[in-house]
Parts: C-alpha cells; sequence; structure tokens
C-alpha cells in the first residue's frame, strides 16, 4: 500500500488540495488498489483518532483565542510592545516581534498570530515608513513562536502521541525556546532597520504611561500564568484549564474591556467552530495515514534502519532536524506530529535524550514549515492580508530564515533551554 499511498499524497498536494483531504483520499487510493481491508476502516480510524478527552482542550483554547482577540485585547497588547520597544531603531518591527510573543500566550496559533495582530502591526509599520514586503515577512517570522509559547495547540497533539511527555510539561519546556526564538527575530529586524534606515515609530514615553498601558494589559497577559500555574499546581487539567480560558475570556472581553457583547458570540462561536473542524479534520486523516504506516510497518523499518546507524545523540538530532525541515516544506505541523513522532520519539528515548528537549526541537521544526514554500501557511495568510504575491514576500525572508535556524541550533545544541523550567518547575 505504502507504494500507492505516498506518490497519491504527494500528487493531491501538488495539485494543491487542503491536507486533510490529500491525506484521507491518499488513504482510500491505497486500500482500494493495494490491499483487501474495506474502507469502512478509514472511517473508523478516523473517529479513533479524534475519541479523545486531552483533544478537547483544542476547541476550547481556539474559542478562548478567538473571543480574546477582540479589538480592545490586541491593542492592549500592541500598544504595550509599542511602549517598551518602538522607541528603538526599527521600534515598529521590533513591537510586532514583541507583540506576536505576547499573544502567543493567547491563541496558540502561528496563524492566529498572523491574521490578528500581525496584521495590524503591518499596517502599522506601513504607515510609519516600512516596505510592505518587508512587513509582511517580519510578520511572518514573528508568528512562529505562536505554537512554541504556550498554550499550544501543537504541544497538545504531541503529548497525544508520546507517552513519556505531559502536555504540562510541554507548556514549561516551550517558554525558553520562544524567547530564544523571539531575541534571534528581534536581532534580524534591527540589522535590518539599521542597513535601510528605519526609524523609531515614537519617543520613548515615560515609565509612568509604560505602567500603565503593562497595567491596562495585564488581564490579556494573566492567561497564560492562569493556564500554566493552574496546570503546574495540579489545580486543573489542560481540557479543563481550556473550559476556564474560555470562562476568563469572557469576563476579560465583556467587564474588564467591554469590547465582547453578547450579539458578538453566535460570530465569535462560528469562527471557533470552523476552525476547530478544519484542525480535527486534519488529525483524523492524519491517523488514518498513521494507520496504513502501521499495517505496512514502516515506522519498524525505519526505527531498525536508524538504529543500526548506530548514530550518536548528537547525529540522531542532526538528521532528525533534516528529516523535519525538509518534510515540513510539504506537510503543517499538526499531521507531522501524528505521523513522525510515534517513530521518532520512541528511538530518541532509547538513545537518552529528554523527551521535552525533543518534542520542542520536533515542534520548532516543523513550525518552520510554516514559513517556507510551497506549503507554508503563514505565507498565504500574510500574503493575503498585505495583497502581495507570495514570491514578493518571500524574497524579504533570508535573514528571518537565518535567525530561525540559528534559535533552532541553540535548541538543538542546548538542550537546558528546553529542559531546565520543567524540571525547576517539579515536571
Amino acid at each position: 500500500m505504502a507504494e500507492i499511498l505516498f506518490p497519491a499524497l504527494f500528487l493531491l498536494l501538488a495539485l494543491g488540495l487542503p491536507v486533510a483531504f490529500a491525506m484521507a483520499i491518499a488513504v482510500f487510493a491505497a486500500l482500494s488498489f493495494g490491499s483487501t481491508y474495506p474502507h469502512i476502516v478509514v472511517v473508523k480510524e478516523m473517529f479513533a483518532g479524534l475519541d479523545s478527552f486531552p483533544l478537547l482542550a483544542v476547541p476550547f483554547f481556539i474559542l478562548a483565542a478567538e473571543i480574546m482577540t477582540g479589538g480592545a485585547v490586541t491593542l492592549a497588547i500592541l500598544r504595550l510592545a509599542q511602549s517598551l520597544v518602538g522607541h528603538l531603531r526599527g521600534g515598529l518591527g521590533h513591537a510586532n516581534v514583541v507583540s506576536s510573543a505576547m499573544f502567543a500566550g493567547i491563541s496558540g496559533s502561528a496563524l492566529a498570530d498572523a491574521a490578528g495582530p500581525g496584521t495590524m502591526m503591518i499596517r502599522m509599520m506601513e504607515k510609519g515608513g516600512y516596505d510592505r514586503a518587508y512587513a509582511g515577512a517580519l510578520t511572518i517570522a514573528s508568528s512562529v513562536v505562536g505554537p512554541i509559547i504556550p498554550p499550544s495547540i501543537t504541544m497538545i497533539i504531541y503529548a497525544m502521541q508520546d507517552q513519556n511527555v505531559s502536555v504540562g510539561s510541554l507548556f514549561m519546556a516551550g517558554v525558553l525556546p520562544g524567547l530564544v526564538i523571539t531575541a534571534l527575530v528581534l536581532v534580524a529586524n534591527a540589522r535590518v532597520s539599521h542597513l535601510r534606515g528605519y526609524a523609531s515609530g515614537a519617543p520613548m514615553p515615560p515609565l509612568r504611561e509604560i505602567v500603565r498601558i503593562a497595567v491596562y494589559a495585564l488581564p490579556a497577559l494573566f492567561l497564560v500564568l492562569l493556564i500554566v500555574g493552574g496546570i503546574r499546581f495540579g489545580v486543573f487539567t489542560p481540557t479543563e484549564a481550556s473550559v476556564i480560558a474560555v470562562f476568563y475570556a469572557l469576563l476579560v472581553g465583556m467587564f474588564v474591556y467591554r469590547s465582547l457583547h453578547l450579539r458578538d458570540l453566535p460570530d465569535i462561536i462560528l469562527r471557533a467552530a470552523l476552525t476547530s473542524g478544519a484542525v480535527l479534520l486534519i488529525l483524523g486523516a492524519a491517523r488514518a495515514f498513521a494507520w496504513i504506516l502501521i499495517i505496512e510497518s514502516i515506522p519498524q523499518y525505519l526505527a531498525q534502519t536508524i538504529i543500526a546507524w548506530d548514530l550518536s545523540p548528537l547525529m540522531f538530532l542532526l538528521c532528525v532536524n533534516a528529516l523535519l525541515l525538509a518534510f515540513g516544506l510539504f506537510m503543517d505541523p499538526l499531521p507531522g506530529v501524528m505521523i513522525l513522532v510515534p517513530i521518532l520519539a520512541p528511538i530518541s528515548f532509547a538513545l537518552g535524550i529528554d523527551p521535552n528537549h525533543f518534542a520542542i526541537v520536533v515542534i520548532v521544526n516543523l513550525t518552520l514549515g510554516l514559513t517556507t514554500p510551497p506549503v507554508g501557511s503563514l505565507i498565504f495568510v500574510v500574503s493575503s492580508t498585505v495583497r502581495l504575491k507570495p514570491t514578493i514576500l518571500i524574497r524579504e525572508m533570508p535573514p528571518f530564515f537565518v535567525a530561525l535556524l540559528a534559535a533552532l541550533a541553540l535548541i538543538t545544541f542546548v538542550p537546558v533551554l528546553s529542559t531546565w523550567l520543567p524540571g525547576a518547575s517539579g515536571f
């Protein structure tokens, strides 16, 4: 079946089909022409992939993010970011990066980062004299931290595939790597701004004004502390945390910022339902795809082949980086996690690699695929926002590719970035 499955998948992706449909149709083709299994097995496996209590956290976190992306919340985060770094050279670009890092603690999604504060920052940067294509490319790079800084939908899916990690430990493991990515993208923006003469956005406000803006933004930023702290101290499970996040977002939106009204809820729930449906469809199709791989013994074969190479842990991580960066060119992070983690995680554990460290390496690798053609979703989201061809945005990306790959190298070669906080937090 594998000789039909993979060519069919790549052909359908090349034709532009969404990943979920491409995987599901490829599975049906493999069963039709390469086996005697009934087609009902595909439906059974898709439902089995979604029949999970921890998976309930995904739609609730998506709903919480939709509620919190109201105008007042986003503007509060943007104002705080601009007050902190807007006075520096390339200040509006720095504000773009910092606001993405802050918003990551609310959305858990790179695409939500790009479509929410990223869109607003692009407009602000263009008015401030920045090239529109550069503003778009910076937004693509800064949005990468969305799935790295907790909460993260990708981390929830990863924890379901690897029994050696928990959602709570992954949330803690992602904090420092997310800050490393943010810092290196800031460095890249500073370098480009210096070369192109991009000025600061505004003079530095007085300390009293910064404190006032920070206090105003605090209710929005407190969400990440509520989620991570509650999970860490055993107050609630990740799934329960997602429901609490929804109620917290409602309270903040209605009674603190007063930008959310009851009449807005139907549209918000509809958008969250559509996004959740798309995510869950991908997960279901990926489960059916992974089932064929297991039936064909492909994971076992790959595991035996890699073990036979007798690689050191460091060489194994380098090979994984190369594999996942190539895989990310054609596949989104969620199906990548579901297909590859059950194969690679046991090998890494047998080699003595810390499970949290390996998880962050995998998640960062696959998330970088959102920034690379031909399938990079962030490129197309931002392209539609700035109304420029994807090729124009890609031309502006090299400085940020360097920064992101440097961050990946640091995360790979310095395990303590991913392991210290989970250990210090008791995971």
